[in-house]
């Protein structure tokens, strides 16, 4: 029996897929020191987020997110398409905050 959550698929270290869920929430986000913008989350996981649009986003330089209700967030961007970008928490939430995240958005 595994420890992983369902549908996820571990390597031993790390999971390399969890499971996502559609939202709509309004956060804020930056990158380095470049003014706050509000930016659309469309898609959440444990392990990381996609927003709908996000103009001028560079691979590089990390992201800082501020969701609704929780502490600054940090992450990387792993995608790019569309002016939409795929994000990965620096850290993966803790499933209850997830859960959390996920109620408060429905």
């Amino acid at each position: 029996m595994s420890d992983s959550p369902a549908g996820a698929v571990t390597d031993g270290a790390r999971t390399t897929r969890s499971a996502r869920v559609g939202v709509s929430i309004l956060c804020d986000v930056r990158q380095g020191t470049r003014p706050w913008k509000q930016a659309r989350l469309e898609d959440l996981s444990p392990g990381g987020f996609r927003i709908a649009q996000l103009s001028d986003a560079r691979m590089e330089v990390p992201l800082r997110i501020r969701i609704p209700g929780l502490q600054l967030l940090s992450a990387r961007i792993c995608w790019m398409r569309d002016g939409a970008v795929g994000c990965e928490f620096a850290e993966a939430l803790h499933v209850a905050v997830f859960e959390h995240i996920v109620r408060a958005a429905a």
